[in-house]
């Protein structure tokens, strides 16, 4: 009975990563079923007239400089500046955790998007945005990658309220670039929730493989 147990808690964090990601997946087909067949319309518009109405001068400048570093080349670059002082401080495996998290992250939001093929709406403040494809948000996804994995590896080695303030500002960060995409019009709020969605089926699968390679390799 005590290894049992002991072996639950072992495998905990790995069989919750796995179950997680299988829950985020199937939330991401159910939403991208609804976008398809039209069904999120009401629910989009709903949501950008109400977070439209807050607009001001103010909020517009803050809600630019939200999307400015969420955009897929800013987290490219601060990735490959983490994983520079990752491998100098000797943390090689979270470089490398990094990397491919972010990587991947990177192409699934171009495959996602060839997939589905939606179209972007009118964006508010004449904001001008590339020719590519609204679902999912682009943002939204890579920031989640980003940030959520950057979290991960700094409170490994942290205890107490250090951690909750850790995954505290991770989270401002990807709620504030996701709300910046529906606040300057250049995505659809189900844009924004289905890049969520495959960025945390995509972290927790990657999470979850990495956590089986230093249980093999203990």
């Amino acid at each position: 009975m005590r290894n049992l147990k002991n072996w639950v808690g072992v495998f905990r964090p790995l069989i919750l990563s796995i179950l997680l990601a299988c829950l985020a997946l199937f939330l991401f087909e159910s939403l991208a079923d609804e976008m398809l067949e039209g069904d999120t319309l009401q629910f989009d518009a709903a949501i950008r007239n109400f977070i439209h109405g807050f607009s001001s001068p103010a909020l517009t400048a803050v809600m630019r400089g939200f999307t400015t570093i969420g955009n897929v080349g800013a987290v490219i670059s601060m990735t490959a500046v983490v994983a520079f002082v990752l491998w100098f401080k000797n943390r090689a495996k979270d470089a490398a955790f990094l990397l491919v998290t972010i990587s991947g992250g990177v192409f699934l939001m171009w495959v996602l998007k060839l997939l589905f093929q939606r179209q972007r709406p009118t964006p508010y403040f004449g904001i001008t945005v590339r020719s590519d494809y609204s679902f999912p948000s682009g943002h939204a996804l890579v920031a989640v990658c980003f940030y959520g994995m950057l979290a991960q590896i700094l409170v490994a080695q942290r205890h107490g309220r250090s951690r909750l303030l850790i995954w505290a500002t991770a989270a401002f960060m990807v709620l504030g670039i996701g709300v910046s995409r529906i606040y300057l019009g250049v995505h659809y709020p189900s844009d924004v929730l289905a890049g969520y969605l495959a960025a945390l089926g995509w972290i927790l699968g990657v999470s979850a493989a990495h956590r089986r390679n230093v249980m093999s390799s203990a």
